[in-house]
């Protein structure tokens, strides 16, 4: 008569590790964001990425990059492992007011696809002068003489 063990673990352990293989394997890049004094700086990991299938659409407030990475494809190639995100995937940015969507400038290098964002003049911070009316005149004496005459 066989004898089954049941480890509650097991299933736990192979859900855990299918979980960090999706997370792994994703469609989602990898993003660093930060402000300069007038600009944000959004950067996206996307290696093996051909440039030409960088898209970059804004749509009033909602920023979206879509790219795309084609699987190597020949007669000779015998998979052992592939972990790598092959296809299209895309990001979305809610974009607060304020920005010069007009300005946004991309730059793709090694990998890397960097926006930059500016800041929109009227959204800057600025100095306002404050002017004093309550300034008064000295009147010395040889003035109030001359009035006088």
């Amino acid at each position: 008569m066989a004898m089954f063990m049941n480890d509650p673990f097991r299933g736990i352990e192979h859900a855990m590790n299918e979980a960090m293989r999706a997370a792994s394997t994703g469609s989602s890049m990898g993003m660093d964001l930060y402000r300069t004094d007038d600009n944000f700086v959004a950067k996206f990991d996307m290696p093996g990425v051909d440039p030409e299938s960088i898209d970059i659409d804004i749509d009033q407030n909602t920023l979206t990059v879509r790219a795309s990475r084609e699987s190597e494809k020949s007669d000779s190639i015998k998979w052992l492992s592939r972990e790598r995100f092959v296809g299209t995937f895309a990001r979305q940015l809610n974009l607060g007011y304020g920005l010069d969507t007009g300005k946004i400038t991309a730059d793709y290098t090694d990998g890397v696809l960097t926006l930059t964002i500016p800041v929109a003049e009227e959204s800057k911070p600025r100095k306002v002068a404050v002017s004093h009316a309550g300034v008064q005149k000295v009147i010395d004496a040889s003035d109030s003489e001359e009035a006088a005459a």
